[in-house]
């Protein structure tokens, strides 16, 4: 090499001889031996940890191309001086091949850029299946998301990822998830999330790119038996069960007879409506396409407006299924269960009524929550040993079900399965839909249609079963009206 390459090739390294490139190097190397060190640790762990992800996938990488930005702009400022202080460019790095020592540079730095990229590769592919993590998704956000990852690791779904449900497949969505996660990210960094999550989620990808994956439409399910254990609230905390058929049914033609409550399912028939509320749990407008294409349209009397300026929604599965993955079960429901199960002793006196106000209290914090269902509890039942057991049962009820920081519990959410704690079905099943003529009315008062009642009360009555059906009787005094004009999961 003659001494004018052997100068450019000694001037090509000075560059780096300033404070931007030497900083540049300094972070850059820094970086990529956290990034091995991290990456050992990750690969060695024996559960995947959300933070270990985000510093090995995200943060580390970041720094190493910021690194590897001042290298470069220290090298174009150092090009720069030079050029000031001589009048001219520097010269350009000449290669050599005959020259060991060129040699050795040029395959020295073939070898780190293909590293360097075999390492990006490696970095962008698992921080993208870091991204569509459970744990990425729950735990990350700390606060915020917790009240829905309790609820999804004891729910039905527990071994469904969140991004098969609030992505499903496709890159169009993966980019509109990730675009409205770079704002998720500005909300929980500056404090400027909504307490509670408002739900149903806007622009939620249809049922049929998710549900459907697994869940196959077509399927006829006919007939299930379902036992329901209640509790009354009196002294000897009362059972009473009411053990029924639901009419699931179909609504393929070709695989069953159409009917149940599956008939609203859009596979022989579509059904339309309008919600005049953010949360869906008031429709007073109803469009139902049948399988020959027979439009029938029924509305409230009150609502006289424009369909044109409201949204038409096409009902889905998450109309009725709205809490598939988070439900929020009602103190009543929570009590009732763990009664039936014997983790509360149903010979304590108004043990359920006593849970459940426990539970309901007004609390600022989950600790000032448990610490206040001990003192509630304790406080009742001085003299009484068993309570400790039921202390335990009710925190850990509250732990479950109730998040106050994000003041979560199942009243911001309604459930629209079933009729009793939110109107559910009777948001359309009411009497008050009717044609324009007011001969057709959605049914309200038939409840056979969906379910059959075979036995009802306690003890010996539960074993005598109707296979025609019973008409329900309300435990106590026979009231008329809706379920939820007096039930609001409290009771």
């Amino acid at each position: 090499m003659t001494d004018k390459s052997s100068s450019s090739s000694d001037g090509g390294a000075s560059l780096l001889r300033n404070g931007l490139g030497l900083a540049g190097v300094v972070l850059a190397g820094g970086s990529l031996f956290s990034f091995l060190l991290l990456f050992l640790f990750d690969m060695l762990a024996s559960a995947p940890s959300p933070y270990v992800g985000i510093l090995t996938y995200v943060v580390t990488p970041a720094f190493l191309l910021g690194g590897l930005a001042l290298m470069a702009l220290g090298a174009a400022w150092q090009r720069w001086k030079l050029k000031r202080a001589t009048g001219a460019p520097p010269p350009m790095m000449i290669i050599d091949w005959s020259q060991p020592r060129h040699r050795r540079k040029v395959i020295g730095f073939g070898l780190g850029v293909m590293g360097f990229l075999l390492l990006s590769v490696m970095g962008s592919y698992h921080a993208y299946h870091l991204s569509e993590s459970v744990e990425f998704c729950g735990e990350t956000c700390h606060t915020v998301m917790k009240p829905e990852l309790v609820t999804y690791r004891q729910g039905a779904h527990a071994r469904v990822s969140c991004t098969e449900c609030h992505i499903g497949q496709g890159a169009s969505y993966f980019v509109k998830a990730k675009i409205s996660g770079a704002y998720q990210l500005y909300a929980v960094a500056f404090d400027k999330y909504p307490r509670p999550i408002p739900t149903p989620i806007k622009h939620l990808r249809p049922a049929q790119d998710t549900c459907e994956q697994c869940h196959w439409p077509r399927k006829f399910v006919g007939n299930l038996d379902r036992t329901y254990d209640y509790f009354l609230g009196d002294e000897e905390n009362t059972p009473y069960s009411v053990r029924l058929t639901l009419k699931v049914g179909g609504a393929d033609p070709a695989r069953g007879p159409l009917g149940g409550i599956h008939w609203h399912m859009n596979v022989g028939n579509r059904i339309e409506y309008i919600a005049i509320d953010e949360k869906r749990q008031e429709i007073p407008w109803v469009r139902v396409t049948d399988s020959q294409g027979v439009v029938t349209v029924y509305r409230t009397a009150e609502f006289t407006n424009r369909i044109e300026d409201f949204e038409i929604r096409t009902m889905d599965c998450m109309d009725c299924h709205n809490r598939p993955a988070h439900r929020f079960n009602t103190p009543n429901d929570a009590v009732n269960r763990a009664i039936s199960l014997g983790k509360i002793d149903r010979a304590i006196p108004h043990v359920k009524t006593a849970a459940v106000e426990a539970l309901t209290g007004e609390y600022e914090t989950e600790e000032e929550a448990l610490r206040g269902i001990a003192t509630q509890l304790a406080e009742a039942y001085p003299d009484d040993s068993r309570i400790n057991a039921v202390i335990n049962v009710v925190q850990e009820i509250y732990r479950s079900n109730f998040f106050p920081e994000m003041k979560a519990d199942w009243r911001a959410y309604p459930d629209n399965i079933g009729h009793q704690n939110w109107p559910g079905c009777f948001r359309c099943h009411d009497g008050r839909h009717k044609t324009a003529d007011g001969r057709r009315t959605i049914k309200a008062d038939d409840c056979n249609t969906c379910h059959v009642i075979l036995a009802q009360g306690a003890g010996g009555e539960l074993n005598t079963l109707t296979p025609g059906g019973q008409p329900f009787r309300h435990p106590g005094d026979e009231i008329e009206g809706l379920c939820t004009d007096c039930h609001d999961g409290t009771f």
